[in-house]
């Protein structure tokens, strides 16, 4: 979906396609023709917008064959669906039986991640409307934080500095302006807008910068005006909520303890790298928690349970509640509906719901739809 700005420019709603298992062409074809054409009439809207998933293996089909890039394009146009936004995070496999930590790998050390990127820039600069010549890439924020070292800090700024000219170049031959978001989340080498400013003073801002995720955001307690205050361009918002339980409450979140994802969870004074970890006692048990664990925007759990969506909304206003707007990209990315303590049989339902909340979040903020 498109929304007018009162200072007309456009800002696009979409969501993410890494909700779905699909990692090869028939099955991307088949989520776009099954869930992502229901969800659009659902809304009765005339397009609606996608935050694609290519794993490795769609990426390198799409770019062996422009034959099956240039019909990806026609069945997105004949769907009434549109891309100006990759999540260019999870490289393969993202819906394995066990992902947890295999999601940071190859991290920005290794130059398979940078090949990745830069043929999904090359995959979403032909994708993107005529009328639209700027597209975002999200992705993981450098490493997970163990194993690293000097060399290896050396190797990802190098391949780092190596993908803003990739894209340049790109621009260039192009016309088409890609931009990368580099997604703080917690456990991370970039945690926070802080340390992300800290780590990435020095990059190409024209091409790189910060994908705010609300969901991590949260779950590190940060204010939500952080990252409109880092100085690097929010290229991307993810629009998602966190899992909160309050002080004698903590025992409720063991049915969100699965095996698939990672839920890192902290407190005001402790963190755990998982749910699991921070049940078994790794947490104060007199503070408040939130878990990463990407929940519904427009439910709640049951009580004594809530979420972090007064938390989105005052990330929402602090983006998009200004003269301007500080991003022009929001995805809504609630990947664990297969994974949620009694997951809805239709997750078209679920994610209609959700754009329809997050459409009139917006909405009240004075952005109109088009």
């Amino acid at each position: 979906m498109r929304l007018r700005h009162p200072d007309g420019s456009t800002v696009h709603l979409a969501y993410c396609t890494n909700v779905h298992a699909a990692e090869d062409l028939p099955g991307i074809h088949a989520q776009l023709s099954g869930v992502a054409a229901r969800v659009r009439h659902l809304l009765g809207v005339e397009r609606l917008g996608l935050g694609l998933w290519l794993s490795q293996h769609a990426a390198a089909d799409l770019l062996a064959r422009p034959e099956k890039l240039a019909g990806l394009r026609e069945r997105l146009t004949a769907l009434g669906l549109e891309v100006v936004t990759l999540n260019g995070f999870p490289y393969r496999g993202f819906h394995d039986e066990i992902v947890k930590y295999r999601v940071y790998s190859p991290d920005w050390a290794d130059a398979e991640r940078l090949r990745y990127t830069l043929g999904l820039a090359e995959i979403l600069s032909a994708l993107l409307p005529d009328d639209v010549t700027e597209g975002t890439i999200s992705t993981l924020p450098l490493a997970w934080r163990t194993g690293w070292t000097n060399d290896k800090a050396v190797a990802v700024m190098a391949n780092v500095d190596a993908v803003a000219q990739g894209l340049r170049a790109l621009a260039g031959r192009t016309g088409k302006v890609i931009r990368l978001g580099f997604e703080p989340e917690p456990g991370c080498i970039i945690e926070t807008t802080p340390q992300a400013t800290a780590l990435l003073s020095d990059v190409d801002r024209d091409y790189l910068g910060l994908c705010l995720d609300a969901c991590h955001m949260a779950v590190g307690f940060e204010e939500p005006g952080a990252g409109a205050g880092s100085g690097l361009p929010i290229v991307k918002l993810q629009a998602s909520c966190a899992l909160e339980a309050p002080p004698g409450a903590h025992r409720a979140l063991a049915a969100f303890d699965e095996a698939r994802f990672l839920h890192q969870t902290r407190s005001a004074t402790g963190y755990a790298d998982d749910l699991g970890e921070a049940l078994a006692g790794g947490l104060p048990a007199e503070e408040s928690w939130r878990v990463h664990f990407h929940v519904p925007l427009h439910d709640t759990p049951p009580p004594p349970l809530a979420t972090s969506a007064p938390y989105l909304c005052g990330l929402l206003d602090a983006l998009l509640g200004g003269d301007r707007p500080l991003t022009r990209h929001v995805e809504v990315e609630t990947y664990t509906w297969n994974v949620l303590p009694g997951a809805p049989a239709d997750i078209a339902e679920g994610i209609a719901a959700e754009l329809d909340w997050m459409r009139g979040r917006l909405a009240a903020l004075g952005l109109k739809e088009t």
